[in-house]
């Protein structure tokens, strides 16, 4: 694909995830976010010196009871049950600080999670649509959906789990070796060493296999929604068992690694808690041959053993924190990948809106191909004056609907250029170009939403009295109104409540209601009957008036009428003219005019025929309105 770029090995691609998620916690030109981020830290410093001078209220307490207390020490005057209640009191505190930590935090995380998932959302939409049709919908739902999760739990963890964790077992490391003896200190050193190479070691094999299970996972959930947006054509060709079958080898794979993950998780498990009671039991030990040579006092021994119980917790904990931290670098850098796939169709820096003062549309020897290998339109010169009404047509795969393409820009030309009243579409912004083009394609797609959120999409500040002037102008009003919710109905799931009909008219009803200067016809009324394909076909040519329009069609009848008739054949312009001119001359077009009239005349629809000789070539071939496959024959045949 143009413009992707070599992707990153995972240290590199994680150090890029951390480097771009770090400004999130000190954003520039937001000092509420920092201020929350400094009152987090102090509350979570203070909830650490809390926690870690709590075993000295323990030690002091057990001291007192066991009457081991010497008489110099300052907690003695507390009295044992005293020293209970401030233990007690130290370990509510060290929570409490804890949570107000979470409390003060919570809004820089979802503030972030929210800002990057509007950055990933528009970004999206920013790609060109030579990116879209490559993606499947239900594995690029999936990433975004992964990665925007990981945002705050990244930002919390980092902050505010790791650096902390840090803190408190070189805390406790020092504390003992002060307190009691260097060799204590080491046996701490050395489990945590052991501990933290064993998980990260162990965690990083667990990654590959998380990744495996991600990959599974996204190609079972696209195929699930590629199914589930076909249920239609599912149904039309009873393939049900053969998309549950597709669906479950790809869930086989998923399962596959997940059982791997599992197990591993287990290993994992298993190893930690062998190390840290394994480094637990030994300054146990230690401590308790201490007490029986009097060199350490019961409370101690109670001391060592809080300590040891208070760093394990958080070790068990960062077994869990980097898997999870880990596996978000690995969510968030897909995401990031995304985010970083250049868009193909870009406006340049300091381009000026386009200005229509007729609408003149100018084709100017235009070449382009969706790949280098396979062109397209080769050298297609073409001017559609202001207000001027052109027709194209020509056989599936001539380059019709590729012009509608370029002109919207969802590509670019490879040669020649694109011209509206003069100004190349390639100078202009893309936003300007967009509204003063109004589009009705050939397959309406709508939102899940109310038709009146479906026709107002075409202008979302119209009135309501505007909206309800498009909807009688494209003939469905009637039908709107004899709904029980009126134009407050659910279409459904891509309009999958309406018929194919009702869509192209809600369609033909926005644009309506979008007033462009310039209008695209992309074979508007190929789902319509014919008495509603004539009433619609009133309404654009009312809608056209003062308007350019360019109509791409099939059903040469309905642009009988244009005001001249462009025929395209494997990307090159071979007539062009009026409708009667074109009969005239015998060539392409009057070949297809009678194809369709005879497959028209077979369903009861009569067109008339052309009145000239007609000279088609004989590999000519297209599909008639009646949806046989018709061969045209050479003359006199």
């Amino acid at each position: 694909m143009a413009g992707t770029s070599p992707p990153l090995d995972g240290w590199r691609r994680s150090a890029r995830t951390l480097k771009r998620v770090a400004p999130y916690l000190w954003p520039e030109g937001e000092g509420w976010v920092k201020r929350r981020v400094v009152l987090s830290l102090l509350a979570l410093l203070t909830a650490k010196i809390v926690s870690v001078a709590t075993p000295f209220l323990y030690k002091a307490a057990v001291d007192s009871l066991t009457g081991e207390a010497r008489a110099d020490t300052f907690l003695l005057a507390l009295g044992a049950v005293a020293l209970t209640v401030a233990y007690g009191v130290a370990r509510v505190g060290s929570i409490g600080f804890n949570e107000l930590r979470d409390v003060i935090f919570v809004r820089v995380g979802q503030r972030a999670l929210r800002k990057l998932a509007l950055e990933t959302f528009t970004h999206i939409h920013r790609l060109s649509m030579r990116y879209h049709i490559t993606r499947k919908t239900g594995g690029l739902s999936r990433i975004i959906e992964r990665g925007v999760k990981g945002v705050e739990f990244l930002l919390r963890f980092m902050l505010l789990s790791v650096g902390p964790l840090i803190l408190e077992l070189t805390m406790v490391t020092v504390i003992f070796a002060l307190a009691f003896d260097w060799r204590y200190a080491a046996v701490v050193v050395v489990t945590i060493v052991l501990y933290v190479a064993y998980t990260f070691k162990v965690t990083e094999l667990r990654v590959k296999i998380r990744r495996k299970m991600n990959e599974q996972d996204t190609d079972a959930n696209q195929k699930a929604v590629d199914s589930l947006l076909n249920f239609e054509t599912v149904k039309y060709f009873g393939a049900e068992a053969r998309e549950a079958a597709r669906y479950d080898s790809a869930m086989a794979g998923y399962e596959t690694a997940a059982v791997r993950t599992g197990q591993s998780l287990s290993a994992l498990n298993f190893g930690q808690a062998f190390l840290i009671n394994a480094g637990l039991i030994v300054v146990m030990v230690m401590a308790a041959r201490g007490v029986q040579s009097g060199a350490l006092t019961v409370g101690d021994f109670v001391m060592v053993n809080a300590y040891m119980i208070q760093i394990t917790m958080p070790l068990n904990f960062l077994g869990t924190v980097y898997r999870e931290i880990r596996q978000a670098l690995v969510d968030m850098g897909d995401m990031f990948d995304l985010l970083d796939q250049p868009a193909e169709i870009t406006d340049r820096p300091g381009a000026p809106d386009l200005v229509v003062r007729g609408g003149e549309v100018e084709l100017d020897d235009v070449h382009f191909g969706y790949e280098a290998a396979r062109p397209i339109l080769k050298g297609v010169s073409l001017k559609v004056g202001a207000g001027e009404t052109v027709a194209i047509v020509g056989p599936s795969g001539s380059g019709k609907s590729t012009i509608g393409r370029l002109l919207f820009r969802f590509y670019d030309v490879t040669g020649g250029s694109l011209r509206i009243d003069g100004q190349d579409v390639r100078d202009i912004t893309q936003d300007s170009l967009h509204a003063q083009i109004g589009v009705v394609p050939q397959d309406t797609v709508l939102f899940n939403d109310t038709i009146h959120y479906n026709i107002a999409y075409g202008r979302p500040e119209a009135s309501r009295q505007d909206l309800i002037a498009a909807a009688k102008a494209a003939k469905i009003h009637d039908f709107i109104m004899s709904l029980p919710e009126g134009y407050e109905t659910k279409v459904g799931e891509r309009g999958l409540k309406l018929s194919g009909g009702e869509k192209q008219r809600v369609g033909i009803a926005r644009t309506l209601l979008k007033n462009p200067p310039i209008l695209l016809l992309d074979e508007a009324t190929s789902a319509l009957d014919t008495q509603t394909e004539r009433d619609i076909q009133e309404s654009l040519a009312e809608m056209s008036e003062g308007r350019t329009v360019i109509t791409i069609a099939h059903r040469l009848s309905t642009v009988a009428d244009a005001d001249r008739i462009v025929v395209l054949e494997q990307g090159r312009i071979v007539e062009e003219g009026r409708h009667e001119d074109l009969l005239a001359r015998g060539g392409r077009y009057a070949a297809m005019w009678a194809r369709q009239s005879a497959g028209e005349e077979d369903d009861g629809q009569r067109i008339p025929r052309p009145k000239v000789p007609v000279d088609g070539p004989e590999e000519m071939s297209d599909v008639a309105p009646g949806g046989r496959w018709r061969q045209v024959l050479p003359h006199g045949s």
